[in-house]
């Protein structure tokens, strides 16, 4: 039963994980915004060391989509436990090599290449992350509460930004803007250490999804790579994915990471009122998540979704007009309100993309869509929202560029199937190990 004490240490276990984890991943966010175009990329122009932090938090996406393929194609043969605990370690770790990195001041352009390089290792990690938390605790639960359930390993995402966000706020209020820059900003990724720790207390006294060991059990020998199965057999499933999670990414990270730029740079206000506002939107979002989530399992995922796609075209518009006002009061409102329509789409997420794929490459297929999209979307969303408002000066090419991706998000999820309620269980053998051309053969023959 899903409501048992088995199960909730399954939910809890991969919540407290992916918020760790987040927090790891939205820590460099902030930072790249606030304290690494200053101190890793100093230049004459604010905005122009900006687009170079930018990249390099771009440039950990990149690694993302390996680190799917990778964690997927083990996790869809081994097990999802083992490859969240790896994830775990590679994640805190690269986190916590990063509070002890020397600056641009002391070791030149050695210390820009480090921060990228510790950078990959974070997309790397969390690439390999999402896909098996959201499995574990999909393949544990029941059918007709999927979507809420699920939810909660997507929570982790505010809830990491929410400690990220928290932990720089604090330190901000308490320390000098100097003291900040010369050593405060360290403090929050050295508490990573501690907060791996304790996730991998958590993390391995979970089991193993009963849902994958009953497909291992029942599974022939592979003809060909999990990778290889699912561009082969389900590569529109993977099309869908991507496109899903168009609207669903950007926005989000203009929200959360876009806000801090605009905020201090183009409006001339403080750190702390972007800070803020994004903290009280985090844990607002927080609680939003698991009731879309139930709302999808009542209604169904696509309409969740696509209400959350076309309100947050909408909304393009609205935030900017609302953070225009310089009202801290008014600024928190529209982050909050943005990311509480964001939770339409990240809420029932988990359930509907776990519902496209089979047990055998659900892993691998559930990985490769979301991470290849974090490309597309996640990785240059920041980048792209402030090299369009140096060039044209203004926020309405932001407020377009994400209604594009919005328009694409709702055409990916019209083209989906509504999966609410299905068992797992009934897709773990759907995909038939591959034949030969004898066997193809024979089969046709047979028809």
């Amino acid at each position: 039963m899903a409501g048992d004490k088995k199960f909730l240490r399954v939910v809890g276990a991969s919540l407290i994980g992916t918020t760790i984890e987040w927090y790891d991943f939205f820590l460099y966010t902030s930072a790249a915004a606030l304290v690494f175009n200053k101190l890793f990329f100093p230049t004459a122009d604010p905005l122009t060391g900006t687009l170079l932090a930018f990249l390099t938090y771009a440039i950990g996406f990149l690694a993302r989509p390996l680190g799917g393929v990778l964690f997927g194609h083990f996790g869809d043969k081994i097990g999802r436990k083992q490859l969240l605990v790896l994830s775990l370690l590679l994640m805190g770790g690269a986190t916590f090599a990063m509070g002890l990195l020397p600056t641009y001041a002391t070791i030149g352009v050695a210390a820009p290449i480090l921060l990228t390089l510790l950078r990959l290792v974070q997309g790397f990690a969390l690439g390999g992350e999402w896909g098996g938390a959201v499995l574990i605790v999909s393949e544990h639960g029941d059918d007709k509460r999927r979507g809420f359930w699920a939810s909660w390993p997507q929570c982790g995402a505010p809830g990491g930004n929410l400690l990220a966000t928290g932990v720089l706020a604090i330190l901000a209020a308490v320390q000098t803007d100097a003291d900040f820059l010369a050593y405060g900003w360290r403090i929050p990724f050295l508490i990573s250490g501690v907060l791996v720790i304790i996730g991998l207390w958590i993390r391995l006294t979970v089991a193993e999804s009963p849902v994958f060991l009953a497909a291992q059990a029942k599974a022939e020998t592979r003809a060909h790579a999990p990778v290889v199965e699912v561009f082969r057999d389900s590569w529109r499933r993977v099309l869908i994915t991507i496109g899903a999670r168009m609207a669903e990414n950007v926005s989000y990270y203009v929200i959360t990471a876009f806000i801090l730029v605009y905020v201090t740079t183009g409006l001339g206000l403080t750190k702390g009122v972007g800070l803020n506002a994004v903290l009280i939107g985090s844990a607002v979002h927080f609680i939003s998540i698991p009731l879309w989530g139930a709302l999808s399992d009542r209604i169904g995922r696509r309409p969740v979704y696509l209400f959350g796609a076309i309100s947050m075209a909408v909304w393009a518009f609205v935030f900017f007009l609302m953070l225009d006002t310089k009202s801290p009061g008014v600024i928190i409102l529209a982050a909050t309100i943005g990311l509480v329509l964001h939770g339409a789409m990240y809420g029932p997420q988990a359930a509907f993309f776990s519902e496209q794929f089979p047990t055998r490459v659900r892993y691998t297929g559930l990985s490769i869509g979301s991470q290849l999209s974090s490309i597309a979307a996640g990785a240059v969303a920041p980048l792209i929202a402030v090299a369009l408002f140096k060039s044209f000066g203004s926020t309405v090419p932001v407020s377009l560029y994400l209604v594009g991706m919005c328009l694409i998000t709702v055409v990916a999820v019209l083209a989906a199937r509504e999966s609410k309620g299905m068992s797992l269980g009934d897709r773990a053998v759907d995909i038939p190990p591959a034949r030969t051309p004898v066997e193809t053969t024979a089969a046709e023959s047979a028809h």
